[in-house]
């Protein structure tokens, strides 16, 4: 078809071919990039169109795996204190030097001499069992659960915390994660494995699943490496300072609290099952 433009001074008619199989909607940049210098600029007004090929496609959601200690449940282990009982003052604070984005205490004492590890696992069942006495629902948690079960979406749980901590919370929570995976699977975090293991219980690809957790170093890590997306849930701005902008795997989100997951999935991901 043609286009003809027609103005009352002296008469001039400037025509554009544009081949009939074109779409309907034509971008005004294409218009005007087609259209002679000398063209009146009043024409740089043209509406603007945008097609259905202009349009990002939202990446496909189809699992959401979530750590438990911290993210799920409220904070009340001192892993701090842990740390310093297991490796004594002076070596947590060299440790910690070195490694901005937390201390992997399980792997730091998988080398040690059978007796010095099974003092160190004695160590860390003392502070467990006094989290598990004060075991609280995070804020949000709940609705997030009945949200995504809402969407048909899968959730899964991946934590570095015993069996027994996974099953007293949904017993007491009534609410169920699966695959739930606890310290007894191994390799644990930040090893890929326990997320892969999921997403192959699944059938999904890891690229259709969201890892999310409050650790850089444990879920940030787990979930880059296995291919999925990542959100860290960041309560309190510690991950804020300047000393982690270096750490090797940085999440795909960020949020304050698990209410913020809502916008966040609706607005970025495709969610139909």
């Amino acid at each position: 078809m043609s286009i003809g433009v027609f103005f009352t001074r002296p008469l001039a008619i400037h025509t554009l071919s544009v081949p009939s199989v074109m779409p309907s909607l034509i971008s005004r940049a294409i218009v005007l990039s087609l259209l002679p210098p000398s063209f009146p600029s009043f024409m740089a007004t043209l509406p603007s169109f945008t097609t259905a090929a202009n349009v990002p496609r939202k990446a496909r959601l189809r699992g959401v795996v979530f750590d438990m200690d911290g993210t799920l449940t409220v904070p009340v282990i001192d892993f701090p204190a842990m740390y310093k009982a297991v490796l004594g003052e002076e070596e947590y604070l060299s440790i910690r030097s070195k490694s901005p984005a937390g201390i992997d205490i399980l792997h730091h004492i998988e080398n040690w001499s059978p007796e010095k590890q099974r003092r160190a696992y004695e160590a860390i069942a003392e502070f467990e069992q006094r989290g598990l006495e004060r075991l609280q629902i995070m804020p949000g948690a709940l609705e997030l659960y009945q949200y995504l079960h809402s969407r048909n979406i899968r959730r899964g749980l991946i934590t570095r915390n015993v069996k027994e901590a996974v099953d007293l919370f949904h017993s007491r929570f009534g609410i169920t994660f699966a695959p739930a995976l606890s310290r007894e699977f191994r390799p644990y975090k930040p090893d890929p494995a326990p997320l892969l293991h999921i997403c192959s219980a699944w059938e999904i690809q890891p690229n259709e699943v969201m890892m999310i957790g409050d650790s850089l170093k444990d879920d940030i890590a787990c979930g880059k490496r296995a291919g999925s997306f990542t959100c860290l849930l960041d309560e309190t701005g510690r991950y804020n300072s300047p000393e982690y902008n270096e750490v090797e795997f940085q999440p795909d989100y960020k949020v304050s609290s698990l209410a913020e997951i809502y916008p966040l999935l609706e607005a970025n991901f495709d969610l139909n099952p």
